[in-house]
């Protein structure tokens, strides 16, 4: 993702790169950023610190990465968007700390078009109504490290709040052995991991005599960052708070 972002911004006219950031231990911290990714040499080098002069941080890392970048960014006024998933409570608390303090935009999945699937999917189950039973498998490459991946989660947390259920309740990870009827209500989440599969979500409305199937395959990782450059230009100016994808298709 870092090196695509590179690449995009490069080819921008109303982006300028100032910035690349590494974790401190990386062994090619100084060096041109480009060129440590195997491309060309783009006149930035690697740093661990954030550099001066930034209005927006594009944030691809990891949860202790992303959080221990946040101070910096707030005491600079530094707007965030990002793509990092697997938080638990302690890290998302911080997330909403920081946008007190400056724009934040957090989401589980850069594209455009899975964040349209997000409403899209949550106005088929209110209009479909209780008689479907609703599924959603996910497929991601066998690095991903977080499971079900947080578009699904995201998808499925949709579903919930339009139905109006409790999703922790309703959620179901998977099944294995004798685990007897399906009851109705439940919103089974399943994960596949395998290869280089870039990311795959299927949402499965099944009821008796049919079965209906929306689905988003990515078959670059252009499209999360092509998405996440479009965030960036939202953000920038915005007042303080807690932003997502959604805001920026709005506002687009």
């Amino acid at each position: 993702m870092g090196q695509m972002l590179l690449r995009l911004v490069a080819e921008d006219h109303d982006l300028r790169l100032v910035g690349a950031i590494e974790r401190p231990d990386h062994p090619q911290l100084g060096t041109d950023a480009g060129a440590a990714g195997g491309g060309t040499h783009i006149g930035v080098k690697l740093t661990a610190d954030l550099p001066a002069g930034i209005d927006v941080m594009l944030d691809f890392s990891s949860p202790g990465g992303t959080i221990g970048k946040l101070p910096v960014c707030t005491q600079r006024n530094v707007a965030v968007v990002i793509g990092t998933t697997g938080f638990d409570a302690d890290q998302a608390a911080k997330l909403r700390a920081a946008a007190q303090v400056i724009p934040v935009l957090v989401s589980p999945n850069m594209s455009v078009g899975v964040n349209l699937l997000f409403d899209i999917a949550a106005q088929m189950a209110q209009r479909l109504g209780p008689g479907y039973d609703i599924e959603i498998v996910e497929a991601h490459h066998r690095f991903k490290k977080d499971a079900p991946s947080g578009t699904a989660l995201r998808i499925a947390q949709s579903i919930a709040a339009a139905l109006g259920i409790d999703f922790d309740e309703r959620a179901v990870y998977g099944r294995h052995g004798l685990v007897g009827e399906r009851p109705p209500g439940q919103i089974g989440i399943h994960a596949v991991r395998g290869g280089d599969i870039v990311g795959d979500h299927t949402v499965i409305f099944a009821a008796q005599g049919e079965r209906i199937e929306l689905r988003h395959q990515a078959h670059s990782r252009e499209t999360f960052a092509r998405g996440a450059l479009r965030a960036a230009r939202f953000l920038v100016g915005k007042p303080p708070g807690m932003y997502s994808m959604s805001d920026v298709l709005a506002g687009s």
